[in-house]
């Protein structure tokens, strides 16, 4: 990702750094494949104002450097997919299952011969009722890949069994919607709500959880993402509603910052820590630009965890794309690449 803001993607190998492919519609979510066979796929939901809406699954073929969509790995969704997630199964020791949430939670098995995609279960938490508040995102857990958490414009947090298909904890988690969720570890997550605040929980001690941030005028700024460092579980990162702000915590020192990711010229819409990095994180907002963060100088100790972060910081690496971004993830089993979704188009780019 060279050079400049402006200056795109520096080529400096003969290969080219970036690949395109063209989707017959908007794209909204998107993710990574994680398992070693299946090199550079991804997968791509719709965002279309209808029901039937459509996710494919799509591959680079690197031999010819095009990104080509497999028409037996495309399906018809009902409405538009708030996130989209294979299994976190990196050593092929599962079936090859994909999630996905909206009206409910569902989970999709991708045939071995990859011959076609059926749904293996419909997970609705609301028992008393065929309906179930609009699900806004959820959270594969990595350490125990049983368990789903999903989030729902209903304040609550659902931690799902799916080999089971039964719910283990359901828990209001705010005051209003949660927007997303993350987990931390095993039994850990976190949440971030429309009440402008950061949650984490413990599913040992369900009765509690810690607000490690609240946002200065929870009114005016809901929460709507929130990424959680991999490699150094002590950080988090959280994204506030139309605002071009990036607020990067620590959870040892609640209420206070670590740092606040200045350099957007609009609203930043994703954010991705580095799979293979504790201190390298990426956005992307409606300033179509990806920009790549190195957090390493940023106070990790206790002295600086009380100072007022200044916002000084500037990205090591800036990408301008044709659109405004309004996706972006880290290739986990590829970590040198970065998928990006603006428009109609993805692009995937060597970093």
């Amino acid at each position: 990702m060279g050079g400049n803001a402006n200056s795109g993607i520096v080529a400096e190998q003969k290969s080219s750094e970036i690949y395109t492919y063209d989707a017959p519609w908007h794209i909204y979510s998107m993710n990574w494949s994680v398992r070693r066979d299946k090199k550079y796929r991804l997968a791509i939901a719709s965002l279309l104002e209808q029901y039937s809406n459509r996710v494919e699954i799509v591959q680079l073929d690197d031999s010819t450097g095009e990104i080509q969509s497999d028409p037996n790995l495309s399906f018809e969704h009902p409405y538009p997919p708030t996130k989209v997630m294979f299994v976190p199964d990196r050593e092929c020791v599962r079936p090859d299952l994909l999630a996905t949430s909206s009206d409910f939670l569902r989970i999709w098995r991708v045939a071995d011969d990859s011959s076609g995609v059926t749904v293996k279960s419909v997970l609705n938490a609301n028992t008393n009722s065929e309906y179930c508040a609009p699900l806004t995102s959820f959270d594969w857990n990595e350490a125990d890949p049983r368990r789903i958490g999903t989030s729902s414009i209903d304040t609550t947090c659902t931690i799902w069994d799916i080999e089971r298909e039964a719910v283990d904890t359901q828990l209001i988690a705010h005051d209003k919607e949660v927007y997303d969720i993350a987990w931390g570890g095993v039994g850990v997550f976190a949440s971030v709500s429309s009440d402008g605040s950061v949650r984490v929980f413990d599913l040992r001690d369900k009765e509690h959880s810690t607000i490690i941030y609240e946002s200065s005028d929870p009114v005016e700024t809901p929460l709507v993402r929130l990424g959680w460092n991999k490699q150094d579980p002590r950080y988090m990162a959280t994204l506030i509603m139309d605002s071009p702000k990036v607020v990067v915590l620590d959870i040892r020192f609640p209420t206070l910052p670590v740092v606040e990711l200045q350099r957007h010229q609009a609203s930043v819409n994703a954010i991705a820590w580095a799979p293979h990095s504790s201190c390298h994180i990426c956005t992307a907002g409606d300033d179509s630009q990806a920009l790549i963060w190195d957090l390493s100088s940023m106070g990790t100790s206790s002295d600086s965890a009380g100072e007022r972060p200044d916002g000084g910081l500037d990205p090591i690496l800036a990408y301008t794309a044709g659109a405004e971004i309004e996706q972006l993830q880290w290739s986990s089993s590829q970590p040198d690449w970065v998928a990006i979704a603006f428009s109609s188009k993805l692009q995937i780019l060597r970093v």
